[in-house]
């Protein structure tokens, strides 16, 4: 299939918006809350990326004992293997004689301040799946090669991770970039995040060494409440995704099913005294950072504080011992790794890191011959 013309999309509300983009999400532990693959799949579902362009259904990069395949009823009653896979999609290619639409600004998500065209999905492409767990590194050059096939320039990465945050408070989202570019043009940082990664990152990595434009956004889900989905995490990533992308994305029933979900996570954590002290925490210290006044000795002053009523009761929280989650789950707190001598990666190692971001840990993954095992920061 030839490769069609590039879109320049000059009216977009950010320069990152124009040209081409691929926006990415990965299921897994990559996807914590479900929040990144729901959001990527409403900006689907909503700029109409159907067109298949490719399913990525590899053997080489799936372990079947991990991803399992589903049977599906076919048509007329006769049965079908449906295999793990990844779906690099597009929209439907525009007609030679059509016109373009006029852009047309659409105020979006009052509350967030966004402002977005009207035109740029077909600018826009979307890969969906399973995050691999064999040969990574084929994996992701094979998706680069889609991405310069169709004159992709620029790769956002969508992920949501289990952090120490309070339900009741906005949902964070962290957005880096390694490019000094995109940095100076959307006013963010680079992230310094150092440990175990997954496919996201090489995917980053691979597309940046051919002269795409990489970013990455990550919500932070709480990690006392993250066995069922959601749409809070969600709804923020698809905020931010309509300014970044610079679609148009409905709400749909997000904003409901957000309060619905809040509402749901306050009612459970009041009936935990240790869980509702900790929630109770976070929120003083949430609402301690962002404001004014805030000081890194007040903030240590609230945790020692938090430390000393917690140690009157139980063993304070920490890696060892921390309170349990809504399924009674022991937890710990998010950025706290712990690796133990039944560790994913099957290393002996008992000793600890608190990386600055750190998402859920997983099944992780394995590049050709390498296992990667750990927990995967945000890239």
């Amino acid at each position: 299939m030839a490769r069609s013309t590039v879109t320049e999309h000059s009216e977009a509300t950010t320069p990152f918006a124009r040209g081409r983009l691929l926006v990415v999400a990965l299921l897994g532990w990559n996807d914590a809350g479900d929040a990144a693959s729901s959001a990527v799949r409403a900006l689907q579902e909503a700029i109409g990326a159907d067109r298949l362009i490719e399913d990525i259904d590899d053997e080489s990069f799936f372990d079947y004992s991990i991803h399992r395949p589903v049977m599906r009823a076919g048509t007329e009653g006769v049965r079908k293997i449906q295999w793990p896979s990844v779906s690099f999609s597009g929209t439907p290619l525009p007609e030679d004689d059509k016109a373009d639409p006029a852009v047309e600004s659409t105020e979006l998500a009052a509350d967030a301040g966004l402002s977005v065209s009207s035109d740029n999905g077909e600018n826009v492409f979307v890969l969906i799946g399973p995050e691999p767990t064999l040969r990574w590194r084929s994996f992701t050059k094979h998706v680069v090669d889609l991405c310069e096939r169709e004159g992709i320039t620029r790769v956002v990465l969508v992920g949501a991770l289990l952090a120490d945050v309070p339900h009741t408070r906005p949902i964070t989202i962290f957005m880096s970039s390694d490019d000094a570019v995109v940095r100076e043009e959307l006013d963010i940082d680079r992230s310094e995040y150092e440990g175990p990664t997954g496919v996201l990152s090489a995917i980053g990595e691979e597309a940046r060494s051919r002269g795409m434009l990489v970013l990455s956004l990550w919500a932070s889900v709480p990690h006392y409440a993250h066995h069922s989905p959601s749409p809070k995490a969600t709804l923020a990533l698809v905020d931010r995704l309509t300014e970044i992308v610079d679609v148009s994305i409905p709400h749909g029933d997000l904003v409901t099913e957000s309060a619905e979900w809040e509402s749901e996570v306050t009612e459970a954590t009041a009936q935990d005294d240790e869980i509702a002290q900790y929630v109770g925490y976070l929120e003083r210290t949430r609402d301690m950072v962002e404001a004014p006044e805030a000081s890194g000795e007040a903030i240590a002053q609230e945790f020692e504080r938090f430390l000393e009523q917690a140690a009157d009761k139980k063993p304070q929280p920490g890696p060892a011992a921390f309170p349990t989650d809504l399924s009674g789950t022991p937890q710990r707190p998010m950025g706290v790794e712990r690796r133990t001598t039944a560790g994913d990666d099957g290393a002996e190692s008992d000793t600890e890191s608190r990386p600055d971001e750190d998402p859920e840990r997983g099944d992780g993954g394995a590049d050709d011959q390498d296992a990667d095992g750990g927990q995967q920061g945000p890239a």
